[in-house]
């Protein structure tokens, strides 16, 4: 079994940044695909970074060049760097993992086996 917590979701302004956490116990997951999911009110669920079992990451093109995720495999940890934040990034975000060795980018959420509960990230006008 794997158990993912996230942390770091935060009050912040526009413009500002937040490094969230994601700590998995329980199996180690260096060899898995991680990926990072954001749902905001009234709104479905949406893909917004990974990294895969081969070290490449891939971003949702409403997150390049602003989110950036990293994985410190002795620590079992995946981090994701958001800079210069907006109000339409409000939203829970989770993290999750895949167990499958998959050779894709990874960017549907049905293909993730373990989900954390989200941490609340509220950027301000």
């Amino acid at each position: 079994q794997v158990q993912l917590v996230e942390s770091g979701g935060e009050l912040v302004q526009a413009g500002g940044s937040l490094r969230l956490s994601c700590a998995a116990s329980g199996r180690t997951f260096s060899s898995y695909t991680m990926g990072w999911f954001r749902q905001a009110p009234g709104k479905e669920r949406e893909f917004v970074a990974a990294i895969s079992w081969s070290g490449s990451t891939y971003y949702a093109d409403s997150v390049k060049g602003r989110f950036f995720m990293s994985r410190d495999t002795a620590k079992n940890t995946v981090y994701l760097q958001m800079t210069s934040l907006k109000p339409e990034d409000t939203a829970v975000y989770y993290c999750a993992v895949d167990s499958a060795r998959r050779t894709r980018p990874v960017v549907d959420g049905r293909d993730y086996d373990y989900w954390g509960r989200g941490t609340q990230v509220t950027v301000s006008s």
